[in-house]
């Protein structure tokens, strides 16, 4: 009996371990090796921000050349609200010049005294990671490092970043900028941001200026160094299409890869997979083999897309728990309409829906009556009101859609 018993414990524990093994490969992701040789990674939906991957996320590290995403928001900002022009000349001074021939560095080679656009400078700081043209664009548009930091510090405030060390617009370290290093600051820093917070710099320029890919996605631009010279840019984002790390499963079309000995290879992604756009990162590959932080990206991809899969969304009632009328005080209506302003998608474990994840609204705090529960009147229609609250993949962050009000409801009037 005794032996019996040491059997069917046996037993029982082995088909315990199978059955956690079976669930978690649909929600540790995350946690798992899956091949991913990096320091630092995320993967990230685009338009709802959901998490799908990350790895070691929120630690600071140096990204090198990734800063330049950063730097092309700023500028695609400064053409935005017309500071600058696309067909925009720059003449090149001495110290630029200088910068974009040092064989140091990631360059095309800008000459002195000649002018370049505004564009074309940012397809070759794109590109081929030029250095000198991405120094040539922020001392147009700010007149200093420093000046054109501000501006970096502000746009990554936009995106949701507010830890990260920024020095520079190029990802060098700041002694290697020369006259143009900020004073006071160790010639050895280096700008420092987490995977998390490269992933919402990117995730920024792709929904704000969404022709930033239109450069990105270039496989080959000739960049014109003088009336009698052009050079033949290869894009060294070996994920586009047609080359030898381009994804199986779907299409990237962006973004930047980045290399120093502190920061390693480090590569921001995006791409549609699942007929969803994604932003990946990875940090702190292999410094002597460049081909590793496409592998790792795609090691994470093949993760993602083997265990979650994409569920739209196309009313709040659709989650379990969420009713699309939330309640309201000082009206004569008890309730007003909420909805979302367009359908979006959840990625979910694969063989789950919508109705096995819990949801809640969360009003908006000055909005919402004391305890939380209700909106105060009046509301207008369309009017943001607060956010629906899910987390559909167990061990990743919760995601927030925006909710907004689906009528007008007016305000109770004792004279009404």
């Amino acid at each position: 009996m005794k032996k019996l018993m040491q059997k069917l414990c046996y037993l029982f524990l082995v088909v315990l371990t199978v059955a956690m093994s079976l669930s978690g490969c649909l929600t540790a992701v995350a946690h798992a090796d899956d091949g991913v040789d990096a320091q630092a990674a995320i993967t990230m939906d685009a338009q709802t921000g959901q998490i799908l991957y990350q790895k070691n996320a929120n630690q600071l590290r140096a990204v090198a050349s990734c800063t330049k995403i950063l730097t092309l928001a700023v500028i695609e900002q400064d053409v935005a609200n017309g500071k600058l022009k696309w067909d925009q000349k720059i003449k090149i001074n001495h110290h630029v010049a200088k910068t974009s021939t040092d064989w140091h560095f990631s360059n095309v080679e800008l000459k002195q005294g000649h002018s370049y656009t505004v564009r074309s400078l940012c397809e070759s700081m794109m590109i081929v990671s030029a250095d000198g043209s991405a120094e040539a664009l922020a001392l147009a548009d700010a007149g200093s490092t420093q000046a054109f930091n501000k501006k970096m510090q502000a746009v990554a405030k936009k995106a949701g970043v507010t830890d990260a060390k920024i020095y520079n617009m190029i990802g060098l370290s700041n002694g290697e900028l020369g006259e143009n290093g900020i004073k006071g600051v160790s010639k050895k820093a280096e700008n420092a941001f987490s995977a998390k917070d490269m992933a919402l710099i990117a995730r920024y320029l792709v929904n704000t200026y969404p022709d930033a890919l239109n450069i990105t996605k270039e496989n080959n631009v000739e960049f014109k160094v003088s009336d009698k010279q052009s050079y033949n840019m290869k894009n060294i984002n070996a994920m586009l299409p047609n080359n030898g790390a381009a994804p199986k499963n779907g299409t990237m079309d962006g973004l930047k890869t980045g290399s120093t000995d502190k920061a390693g290879n480090c590569y921001v992604g995006t791409g549609v997979f699942n007929n969803r756009r994604l932003i990946t990162v990875v940090l702190g590959t292999d410094i002597k083999d460049f081909s590793k932080q496409f592998n790792a990206t795609n090691k994470m991809l093949e993760a993602v897309q083997g265990a979650y899969q994409p569920v739209n969304i196309k009313q709040l009632s659709n989650v379990k728990g969420v009713s699309s009328k939330v309640k309201v005080a000082h009206s004569k209506l008890s309730t007003v309409k909420v909805g979302m302003k367009q359908p979006v998608a959840l990625w979910l474990p694969k063989g789950t829906n919508l109705k096995q994840v819990n949801g809640e609204i969360i009003l908006k705090s000055n909005l919402r009556t004391i305890g939380g529960h209700k909106l105060r009147a009046p509301i207008k229609n369309g009017q943001a009101v607060g956010s629906l609250k899910v987390a559909p993949i167990k061990g990743m962050p919760s995601v927030k859609i925006p909710v907004v009000a689906q009528q007008s409801v007016a305000k109770h009037s004792v004279f009404n």
